[in-house]
């Protein structure tokens, strides 16, 4: 049964070691995690005690199986991890659709994200789901301390109502 709620302050340790996991696995297909695997688990482990707050977790049979952030509780996913164990069987699909939820019911008429632009996996479940690429960079990660090629992907947000205007309508 999936099972979908806040972080709890005591998880810092086990969120940040399933981010690894995911991280390392994104990171393997495109030869670059060995070299930086120091910088991200302290980057891992800072951002979940630190944030944890911002932190949805989803559960698989009462087992911790992925987390999702916004940091700054905006229309940007900041983190978006699915231990490796746990891939395939809906919980990425049932967390995004949380998060957007949440997006939307706080006003934002998008929901945004990043990735590595090596990270084909990530973008492809993102596109499957009605996200776009907006845009290709390479910036310095101070997390990782290193430049990283990025893309943005951006979803328009489906808006409540029945497309009339008035009381109730959202327009």
């Amino acid at each position: 049964m999936i099972h979908i709620r806040n972080a709890r302050e005591g998880e810092a340790d086990l969120l940040s070691e399933i981010g690894l996991r995911a991280w390392q696995k994104a990171m393997t297909a495109m030869g670059e995690s060995d070299a930086l695997l120091d910088a991200a688990r302290s980057a891992f482990v800072n951002f979940t005690l630190g944030t944890w707050l911002t932190i949805t977790v989803i559960e698989l049979n009462g087992i911790v199986a992925g987390w999702a952030a916004r940091e700054h509780l905006d229309e940007t996913i900041s983190d978006f991890w699915i231990d490796p164990a746990y891939t395939r069987q809906g919980l990425g699909s049932a967390l995004l659709e949380e998060i957007e939820k949440d997006i939307a019911e706080q006003g934002f008429a998008k929901a945004a994200m990043q990735t590595h632009s090596g990270n084909t996996e990530a973008i492809s479940f993102f596109q499957k789901h009605g996200y776009a690429i907006h845009w290709l960079s390479i910036a310095y990660n101070p997390k990782l301390d290193r430049d990283v090629p990025s893309v943005g992907l951006a979803k328009d947000l489906e808006t409540e109502g029945d497309g009339s205007y008035g009381p109730g309508s959202s327009f």
